[in-house]
């Protein structure tokens, strides 16, 4: 008898159909959910329908302790823009050899809400606040292997490395 093996969690989940969507609670409802069942402690709510949309955007809800390696758009170049909806986060400019070069406490509501990220920019953020909803555009179209050139001095997602990179991170930020 052969096991099959378990499913993997989606990164994503299903745009909503039709061709306007109200943004509203009930809608970011599922996301907050499927974030926090999540094994990467986050989850993308796209709302473009396909991936060669030339304008992409999502709702990404990230939960404290989510790793998101440092990245950024180069190939090709696309500037990018985070919003904060909800919650809060620590958003940080990294040079090209991986010194933080700047960090900013972003949070829904306050004087800081977002940032505006032009091309080749490393940079990462995490999460301050449980259920953090974070309203992304970029241009497309969206392409798997070319989306982000993740910095090559950060470690790769779900090593023991990652785990301590993050908690540094958090440290940087006075956070936890």
């Amino acid at each position: 008898m052969s096991v099959s093996p378990a499913p993997r969690f989606p990164v994503a989940l299903p745009p909503p159909a039709g061709p306007v969507t109200v943004l509203n609670r009930s809608l970011l409802a599922e996301a907050i959910q499927a974030s926090r069942q999540s094994p990467r402690r986050r989850i993308i709510l796209p709302l473009h329908k396909e991936n060669s949309a030339a304008l992409q955007r999502m709702f990404n809800v990230v939960q404290p302790h989510s790793y998101l390696r440092p990245h950024r758009h180069a190939t090709p170049p696309k500037a990018e823009n985070l919003l904060l909806w909800q919650g809060a986060m620590a958003f940080f400019e990294f040079s090209e050899q991986g010194e933080v070069r700047r960090w900013w406490v972003l949070r829904a509501g306050g004087p800081d809400f977002g940032v505006d990220i032009e091309p080749g920019v490393f940079h990462t953020f995490v999460a301050l606040e449980p259920d953090t909803i974070v309203f992304e555009t970029k241009s497309g179209p969206y392409e798997p292997i070319q989306d982000k050139d993740f910095a090559s001095w950060a470690p790769a997602e779900g090593t023991p490395e990652a785990a301590v990179y993050l908690d540094y991170l958090y440290r940087l930020a006075g956070a936890f």
